[in-house]
């Protein structure tokens, strides 16, 4: 037992602590320490798998396959077009929010060609096999093994040999050399570090699966993210039926790309048009209605922008926002009464982004202004109109990104005006089926849009 050693560590931050204390000194949270016993490290280590020494770079052999397709198409333009062999990545997201069912419709997918095992921690096979039939999934080939140990998982891995492996998911998953419960930050970080290992040697393509809350608290994902190749997210807010898969982590792609999907009955769908789905209910005629081509990756997507302003009852008016950052609208409020004279002292401001999307890129600026004045002034826009730019604090409209993209995805879905600054609107060239109206200032958008009134 003199090899052991007993420390304290902080389950939100990964924080060690030689003693136990009641809040932690990094991340400043109560009775996060727990206590662990672990081992103290030998004087050397052994170099394992293929690494054993170092090689020029010109002598590393390519892979004859550099990457293989999952079968779905949006999560192969989010991981680059493909999996890549030996990688390790974590697919993190809220409990319920589809992580397990998008899983397990592409490792059925990727069965077909591959040998897949499915390592369940939080299912037994018959429950699995209930949700396979619920999602109308029938594969032979697909391996179900529910088990939580680790060292188990490994052996399975050396008699099997599988091509691609899922963990279900990494909090579940212990091993037996650390005297800590399952889901604490040490286990999850070595059971990530074992399977990275088994990844990289084996030429396994891993894939995690992680929980996480709305603000990311949970230690696991997050204390994981620097040991993984690729880290991808599932977002949306759970009484939509839209879903965003984005990587935030990729080392075999672009972290630019976002898959859209839609939650049907018999799972996640691929939407090769999300802008079309997005805009199937917008109301006609409506004041405080605006549709703005914001940029989701390298992919325009079209978007509803809603703003309600109404007299206030209170003393302090509201500023409520869904879907893009209430900072932000405060800051165009300031800007449309010092530079245009709108009087928001007495009026409640309400934004939402139709379909549970998230604006967060400058460009959705003007569209904001423009829905502001519309629904201040009580005019309705143009049916036809899409909106884009961003908006500075002397009032001027600034050029974006993107100008030709969204320009064409506005084309192509019948919007005939397209207002946006003036420095995109110069480089497009001209459509005969579209007018693009540029505006250097928000005083140009109120002439353009409500003839200066």
């Amino acid at each position: 037992m003199g090899g052991l050693k007993t420390i304290y560590r902080c389950q939100q931050c990964g924080y060690v602590s030689p003693k136990w204390l009641g809040r932690c000194p990094e991340c400043r949270s109560w009775q996060s320490l727990v206590e662990e016993v672990t081992h103290k490290a030998s004087g050397r280590l052994e170099p394992h798998g293929q690494a054993a020494r170092p090689l020029p770079l010109a002598e590393i052999p390519m892979e004859s396959e550099a990457r293989f397709t999952t079968g779905i198409g949006e999560w192969d333009r989010v991981l680059g077009g493909g999996l890549v062999s030996g990688s390790l990545i974590l697919l993190a997201g809220d409990p319920g929010i589809g992580k397990s069912t998008l899983l397990l419709q592409a490792l059925a997918l990727m069965s077909q060609k591959k040998k897949v095992l499915y390592v369940s921690g939080e299912e037994s096979p018959q429950q699995l096999k209930l949700r396979a039939a619920r999602l109308r999934i029938e594969s032979g080939g697909l391996l179900i093994f529910s088990e939580t140990s680790l060292e188990a998982v490994l052996d399975v891995i050396d008699h099997s040999h599988p091509q691609i492996l899922a963990v279900d998911s990494i909090q579940t998953m212990h091993t037996m050399g650390l005297e800590v419960a399952p889901g604490s930050i040490s286990q999850v970080r070595e059971c990530a570090l074992r399977l990275m290992r088994a990844a990289k040697d084996g030429n396994i393509s891993i894939f995690l699966v992680g929980h996480v809350t709305k603000e990311g608290s949970i230690a696991g994902p997050r204390a994981l993210e620097h040991l993984v190749d690729t880290v991808l997210y599932l977002e949306g807010d759970r009484t939509h039926t839209f879903r965003l898969l984005r990587a935030v982590k990729n080392r075999y792609g672009s972290t630019n790309e976002v898959g859209v999907f839609e939650m049907k009955e018999a799972g996640l769908e691929e939407v090769p048009n999300p802008s079309q789905f997005l805009l199937a209910e917008r109301p006609t005629g409506v004041s405080g209605s605006v549709v703005v081509c914001s940029m989701e990756g390298t992919r325009p997507l079209l978007v509803e922008l809603q703003a309600l302003v109404g007299a206030t009852g209170w003393t302090q008016p509201r500023r409520t926002s869904m879907g893009i950052d209430t900072n932000r609208v405060s800051l165009l409020l300031a800007v449309l009464e010092k530079k245009l004279g709108f009087n928001f002292g007495q009026q409640d401001v309400f934004v939402n982004v139709a379909g549970g999307v998230r604006l967060q890129e400058p460009a959705a600026d003007l569209a904001l202004t423009t829905a502001l004045m519309s629904s201040y002034l009580d005019r309705p826009l143009p049916q036809e109109l899409a909106v884009w730019g961003e908006v500075g604090l002397a009032g001027e409209v600034r050029g974006v990104g993107h100008g030709a993209a969204r320009a064409m995805e506005a084309a192509k879905l019948g919007f005939t005006r397209c207002l946006m600054p003036g420095s995109n609107a110069e480089r497009l060239s001209p459509d005969a089926g579209v007018v693009y109206m540029g505006a250097r200032s928000l005083q140009d958008v109120l002439r353009m849009l409500f003839d200066g009134t």
